[in-house]
């Protein structure tokens, strides 16, 4: 099909080469500049096309979809400050690794560094947060040039998907005309055959990555060589950046299986919940119906998910296998820090992803191809452990084990009974029972600051295919809720939000998705009037100016936010939360739960039960 003009014949390369490489989805914002694109992407049938009012909501919702997907969704927007809105979700992609397209209209060069309206400096506008920067030529009658335009969209799709995934961001400046409009010899009937790309089957560069192994096998020796003499091993589970796929989690299981380890498992890790928790057959690791626990090697491992209330209680680990991001607990973070042990930290970029600086060891391959060479190794060595006198020792792994699983039922044990009594005053028994009753599947997306930390406490692991997921990259409370709908977007699966009262009221823009963008979700919003995360801080004895400037309590009634984005508010006893909770996952359309908590009360009932599992641990 001919082209109107030159910038309407660009738009439909870069979009048509995008889509011939996979690309699925994109966040469109509106604006003149980006008409070219805009034009481009409304037209294709290959991919989605979402539209936003808000450029950070938008940013945001494209990070929440890529992120549950794995692949990267395009964002478009036009020239001047409309991109720099793209910003704070980029710095989140880029410190989550999430494969993300941004593609900013700019005016020409020309008009840059002139005062001519809308014209900013867009050139790498986003610096070391992304992957790649590139900038399209000017749309010209030129084989070369058209050539360039898919070999860029090729190179820049597939960069957000390298190692480590993350951002790229193409600027495209554009001359007028900037709409569909003939120009008349503008497109020679001859470049307007190259849209079919000439001739090539497929995107018009193919590129092939291989997964990054370890060159040198000694190093899957040494860490199964730790593990078979260790009479404390442990496997430390961060944050997955995707989550962990179904094979990986097995060969995880597998060597823990192997090696008798435990394993602390973020709840962002995709470890805590899956089918690779039903048991197998034989007695299963951990708490038993009536209390007790019992270990067993040949069936499913012990998946922690209580150790931020316990895990300085326990003897120090004499090897740490690690993967994934730092883990959302600090008490984890502190213990590891302080133990004079061997810390294996596998990275598949060989990033630092450490902050206490105390890992030994960095593993630069992808964590299955570790965890596959150091199974193969502990399996033809065999398992049996060695003593200090050289014997071969079994009972030492043992004892470590039915250690971490006393410790883990106490905490759900003491923990289910202060709940049971009175989790009206306690926040985190609202995240106990979201996790306690979501459905199987489902997709939980965690907002920062307490409600991920209550979370990580109070998130029981679970036999279900639960996909849970945060914007731990850079840990702010922008873009919650179009995050947790970007991700609700691209699956069928039940969707979950909880979030503060403050992250709710700063994107309250993107709950204009919820209709735009056709996503149904049960937002459950944990209501304290303000910033109660600093009630953990000791600026909270130093009043003023805490209340006024911490806290900062806001008044804030959401209610009136009902009409507005068109889903019912629905204010809930604590008390009665689990009853509402279950109702609205049964229910058609968008519900807001609003629980209200006093956020004082909470940390000082959150302090309380986490010294009654520590005392009860150490007697």
């Amino acid at each position: 099909m001919m082209a109107p003009n030159l910038a309407t014949l660009w738009g439909r390369t870069l979009v048509d080469e995008l889509a011939a490489g996979g690309l699925g989805a994109v966040c469109i914002a509106p604006g003149s500049r980006s008409t070219p694109l805009t034009v481009a992407f409304a037209a294709h049938p290959d991919i989605e096309v979402y539209s936003h009012l808000d450029e950070r909501s938008a940013a945001f919702f494209a990070v929440g979809r890529a992120r549950r997907t794995g692949e990267p969704t395009a964002l478009v927007c036009t020239s001047g400050t409309a991109a720099a809105n793209f910003h704070p979700a980029v710095i989140e992609a880029n410190q989550a690794r999430v494969p993300l397209l941004v593609l900013t209209a700019d005016r020409p060069p020309e008009l840059r560094d002139s005062g001519a309206n809308q014209t900013v400096d867009q050139v790498k506008l986003y610096g070391g947060s992304v992957r790649w920067y590139g900038e399209l030529p000017l749309p010209e009658a030129n084989e070369r040039a058209l050539r360039r335009v898919r070999a860029m969209a090729a190179r820049a799709l597939a960069t957000t998907t390298g190692t480590p995934a993350g951002p790229v961001h193409v600027n495209c400046p554009f001359r007028k005309p900037l709409e569909p409009t003939p120009v008349e010899g503008a497109v020679p009937a001859s470049l307007a055959e190259s849209l079919a790309g000439t001739g090539r089957d497929g995107p018009f560069v193919h590129t092939a990555r291989g997964r990054v192994g370890l060159e040198d096998a000694t190093a899957t020796g040494r860490i199964a060589g730790a593990l078979a003499s260790a009479d404390r091993p442990l496997i430390v589970a961060g944050p997955a950046d995707p989550p962990v796929r179904r094979l990986e989690s097995d060969l995880v299981m597998a060597v823990a299986s192997a090696s008798e380890a435990p394993i602390f498992a973020d709840p962002l890790s995709g470890l805590r919940f899956g089918s690779h928790l039903e048991p197998r057959g034989g007695t299963s690791s951990g708490a038993t119906a009536d209390g007790d626990f019992a270990v067993t090697t040949d069936t499913v491992p012990l998946v922690c998910g209580g150790y931020d209330s316990y895990a300085d209680t326990l003897q120090d680990p004499d090897v740490v296998i690690r993967f994934g991001a730092s883990p959302t607990s600090k008490r984890l973070r502190h213990w590891l820090r302080d133990a004079d042990c061997r810390q294996f930290l596998i990275d598949p970029a060989g990033e630092w992803r450490e902050a206490t600086f105390t890992a030994t060891d960095l593993i630069a391959a992808e964590p299955q191809s570790v965890l596959e060479g150091v199974l193969q190794r502990v399996e033809s060595d065999g398992s049996a452990r060695v003593a200090d006198d050289g014997s071969t020792e079994s009972t030492a792994t043992t004892e470590w084990l039915e250690t971490v699983a006393a410790a883990e039922s106490t905490h759900w044990s003491i923990t289910d009974q202060a709940l049971e009594g009175a989790n009206d005053a306690l926040e985190g028994g609202a995240l106990a029972t979201v996790f306690d009753r979501i459905p199987d599947p489902a997709t939980v997306f965690v907002s920062n600051s307490m409600p991920i930390r209550d979370a990580d406490r109070f998130a029981r692991p679970r036999p279900i295919e639960a996909t849970v997921l945060a914007n731990r990259g850079a840990s702010g409370i922008d873009g919650i809720t179009s995050t947790a709908l970007g991700a609700g977007s691209a699956t069928d699966d039940p969707l979950v939000c909880v979030t503060g009262d403050l992250a709710f009221y700063h994107d309250s823009n993107g709950l204009l998705a919820l209709e735009r963008c056709d996503v149904d979700a049960t937002i459950v919003l944990l209501d304290n009037d303000g910033g109660g995360i600093f009630h953990l801080l000791p600026i909270e004895s130093f009043d003023p100016p805490f209340t006024d400037q911490f806290k900062t309590p806001h008044g804030l009634e959401f209610d009136a936010l009902e009409d507005c984005y068109g889903f019912e508010f629905r204010a809930v006893d604590p008390g009665g939360f689990g009853t509402a909770f279950d109702r609205s996952l049964e229910e058609p359309g968008t519900q807001v739960l609003s629980v209200s908590f006093d956020a004082a009360a909470s940390h000082r009932k959150r302090e309380a039960l986490e010294e009654r599992v520590r005392t009860a641990i150490r007697e």
